[in-house]
């Protein structure tokens, strides 16, 4: 099984609002170096999430001439210039963030999830499993579902249930690990094991992602259940005919 998707909440930068309002000027840079810089690294995010890269680039630029030193700031960059298509820049920035602050698990979060969309899945699996060993880090338990997915996509399905289990052990209603525990079992033979993972993902999502259903599908297949197998398989067609598991699902049937 191989598994390409990645939680954006985990890979992305912590936007702090969507309305961007910018007062600082050159007196806070002379009164306040460090308060100056914090606002337009605050700034630069806020325009991150409105996908606004110029007004970005040009706050982390202010930022960069207080303090060219900062790895909030280097981190910044990295994710501007990911969005950007400027991968070479981007990597650079990541790696001197990191150079700067080794212990800034943001940083190291984003620089992961940089090295896994590239599909650079053993460095994105090594960087994600220094994450995750931080316990003060807040988004600790996604860096494990991360750490699940890099494993998922080097064929080592021990170590991504691992990682899934420990991310289920935080936070026990994650859908993302709940659907990837319930294939992982279902690939291993456990069906009853699956169906429990399954049913709990069905009570945390307001509704099923076509990975969802599919794994309805699966599980009803193996355990007989031809009642569920075609409501899932009618939910598939209904809800997201251009999906990929719709096709795999149509390839299937036209072996049957």
């Amino acid at each position: 099984m191989k598994t390409v998707t990645i939680s954006f909440l985990a890979a992305a930068v912590l936007l702090l609002s969507s309305c961007v309002t910018e007062t600082v000027g050159g007196t806070d840079y002379e009164e306040d170096p460090q308060a100056a810089l914090e606002r337009r690294v605050e700034l630069a995010r806020q325009y991150i999430g409105r996908g606004d890269w110029e007004n970005a680039k040009r706050n982390l630029e202010l930022a960069n001439n207080i303090d060219p030193n900062n790895a909030s700031v280097n981190e910044a960059f990295g994710l501007v210039y990911q969005s950007t298509g400027e991968y070479e820049r981007a990597e650079a920035s990541f790696k001197r963030a990191l150079r700067i602050d080794p212990k800034l698990s943001r940083a190291r979060n984003n620089y992961a999830a940089f090295l896994y969309f590239l599909g650079r899945y053993e460095e994105a699996e090594r960087e994600f499993a220094v994450v995750a060993e931080d316990t003060l880090y807040s988004g600790r338990p996604f860096a494990y579902i991360n750490l699940g997915m890099s494993r998922l996509n080097l064929n080592n399905n021990l170590g991504a249930e691992d990682a899934f289990s420990r991310a289920l052990r935080m936070d026990r209603r994650n859908p993302i690990a709940l659907l990837e525990m319930g294939y992982l079992r279902l690939l291993a033979g456990d069906v009853a094991n699956a169906q429990s993972y399954y049913g709990v993902y069905r009570t945390v999502v307001p509704r099923q992602s076509p990975r969802g259903f599919m794994l309805g599908v699966e599980i009803s297949r193996a355990s007989g259940d031809k009642d569920a197998q075609s409501s899932y398989e009618m939910a598939l067609r209904n809800l997201y005919p251009d999906s990929q598991e719709y096709q795999t699902l149509q390839a299937q049937q036209g072996l049957q």
